[in-house]
Formats: structure tokens, C-alpha cells, sequence
């Protein structure tokens, strides 16, 4: 028999004292030069799905227990119950034969990535305790499996979620099947220099009110593979460890993500301008790809905008990004 607990992230609004995450009104896990992780709904979820779910987990003979967190404490509390037992360096550890098993419900793939975020926080080791079992090409231990109960249905049509895009469960009985006797799919996760985490990917870039793209410039290098300088403009750039921004309109700015493959997925469009035989100007979008373990991107801007797992931020100094292979799981059906 297993225990689950079912993890709502609530309004910041509900809060005491008005606030949760880091700070600067950062709602669940906000992270450094973002917005609020779950952006405008700002953490709200409706409580059916989470309540059918609890009951066909009750019907299959678990022990079930509903949280709604606040702030980042009460995230914490909830992944406290996922610790192995203590360890002789000391280290907070998760446990892999654990019998408590975790369900996010979720309105947005930010409020999975704030759930993520608190996970690595918790069982990432300091540089300096560097303990012999943990795998030369991660920072993290395997994380925990998590299960995801999307609580917007249409998110698996056109705006894909992360849930969608892994051909996830999302009714409520399927959810529970797969946590109680699916298999977990283990996937790669993004980290960065930020503090943050990225689970599918992030798009750098903006555009007008009447959708023209914003031009700015940066330096972009994936494993030493320059795909911009800096001296030119850039329309977009996508980071990629899953395909939610595989394509921009007609664009397809990544090649074939693959979010278990233990690389980071990078393209870079720039605007080329060419001439017709008769002289006239035309142009087209040059998209530069690349593959491999790091990206880091350094503004030649004051200021670059972004989306990562859908939460908007600005781009102030260098950030990069690096791929922890397999470092966290689905529970899938």
C-alpha cells in the first residue's frame, strides 16, 4: 500500500503575510529575474480533478493526503516525506524504495517547474560534499518520480503542456493507474547559473503589438560552438530540452528536441538580408542549430525577455543553462 500525497499549489494571495517563494511577490518558487513561476493565474486550480483523483487512489487502496501550499516551506514540508533514510555523510538523500509517492496537480508547466525547483534544492549536495555515488555527469541524485495531474484538459491541443508532449495521463483514474502501477520514465532536466530549473525549454525573444519580432543581440555558444557573436541581430533563440518551442510560426527552430537524450537542444534565427538580380531586398530568417551539454548566453542588450516553461522573465547578464541526464522522473501509464 502506498502513501500519496496530492500537492495543489495555492494563491499567493491566501498566503499569511501576503506572499510566497523568494520574495519581490515571487508566487511558488518564483526564481531570479523571473516573474511569478505560475504567471497570471497565479497558482489558482480548480479542486475537482484533485478531489476524483484522490478518490480513485482511496478505491485502489491508498492512503491519500491533499496539501495545498502556500510558499516554498510548505512545498518542503510535503518533499520531506520522499527523504531515504539518513545517510553516514549526512547528506539529505531521496529514497529510491521509498513508499510515498508524489502527484502535482498542475495548471501550468511553471507550477511543475516550482515543485522541480524545490526538489533540487533540497537533494542537490553542496560542491564541496560531493558524495562518490553521485553520477560524474550530474549534480543531483535521481530525483524522485512525480506524477502530474494537468487541471486544464485543452492544454493537450494546440498549446501543448509538458504533459501532452509526453503522452501523460490526464484524467484523474488514469493519473492514479499510472502512480500506483505504471512504470517512471526518467528524463533529463535543465539547470541553470539562475538557480532555476527548466523541465521543457525556454524562447528568448519578444515581439511588438502587432507581432513584428523585437531584433537584440547576444553571444550564443553551445559546447564552444559560437551560433552568434553578438555583433548581429538575433529574432529569437530557443533553448530546448523538450518541443514547446520547437517552432516559431512557420519556424522551426529546433531540431527534434528530445527530452531524454542528455542534451540541450539551441537555435538561433537571424535575419539575412539579401537582393533579387533586380536589386530588391528581401529577408529571410537564417536558423542556426547546435547540440550539446551547456549553452550560455551573454545579452549584448540591457534588457532580453524570455519565456522558460512559460514564465516571462528579462535577461540581464549571462545565463546558461547545462543538462542533468535523467535527473528527474514521470510516473507513466
Amino acid at each position: 500500500m502506498y502513501d500519496v500525497v496530492l500537492l495543489t499549489l495555492g494563491s499567493e494571495r491566501d498566503a499569511p503575510g501576503g506572499g510566497c517563494g523568494n520574495g519581490g511577490g515571487a508566487c511558488c518558487g518564483g526564481a531570479d529575474d523571473t516573474a511569478a513561476e505560475t504567471g497570471e493565474e497565479r497558482c489558482e486550480t480548480p479542486r475537482v480533478p484533485v478531489l476524483a483523483c484522490a478518490d480513485e487512489l482511496t478505491a485502489r487502496g491508498a492512503r491519500v493526503s491533499t496539501v495545498t501550499a502556500r510558499s516554498d516551506a510548505e512545498i518542503d514540508e510535503v518533499l520531506a516525506r520522499l527523504d531515504g533514510p539518513p545517510r553516514a555523510d549526512g547528506l539529505t538523500w531521496p529514497d529510491p524504495d521509498g513508499k510515498t509517492r508524489l502527484i502535482v496537480a498542475t495548471a501550468s508547466d511553471g507550477q511543475l517547474r516550482a515543485v522541480l525547483r524545490r526538489l533540487v534544492r533540497r537533494y542537490a549536495p553542496p560542491p564541496s560534499r560531493r558524495p562518490a555515488d553521485l553520477a560524474e555527469n550530474r549534480t543531483v541524485p535521481d530525483l524522485p518520480p512525480v506524477g502530474v495531474l494537468p487541471l486544464d484538459p485543452a492544454r493537450s491541443g494546440t498549446a501543448r503542456d509538458l504533459a501532452a508532449q509526453l503522452g501523460l495521463p490526464r484524467d484523474p483514474a488514469g493519473v492514479a493507474a499510472a502512480v500506483l502501477d505504471g512504470t517512471s520514465r526518467r528524463l533529463d532536466l535543465l539547470r541553470n547559473d539562475g538557480g532555476s530549473v527548466t523541465l521543457d525549454g525556454a524562447l528568448l525573444g519578444a515581439a511588438d503589438d502587432a507581432g513584428r519580432p523585437l531584433h537584440w543581440r547576444a553571444r550564443v555558444e553551445v559546447d564552444g560552438t559560437v551560433l552568434s557573436d553578438g555583433s548581429e541581430p538575433i529574432t529569437a533563440c530557443a533553448i530546448g530540452n523538450a518541443g514547446g518551442y520547437a517552432r516559431l510560426g512557420e519556424v522551426d527552430l529546433l531540431g527534434g528536441p528530445d527530452p531524454a537524450d542528455g542534451r540541450v537542444t539551441v537555435g538561433v534565427a537571424v535575419p539575412v538580408v539579401t537582393r533579387s538580380a533586380l536589386g530588391r531586398k528581401k529577408v529571410r530568417l537564417e536558423v542556426r542549430r547546435a547540440r550539446g551539454r551547456a549553452v550560455a548566453v551573454v545579452p549584448r542588450d540591457e534588457k532580453v525577455p524570455f519565456l522558460d516553461d512559460g514564465v516571462e522573465g528579462e535577461l540581464t547578464r549571462k545565463r546558461s543553462w547545462w543538462t542533468e541526464p535523467g535527473a528527474w522522473a514521470v510516473w507513466t501509464g
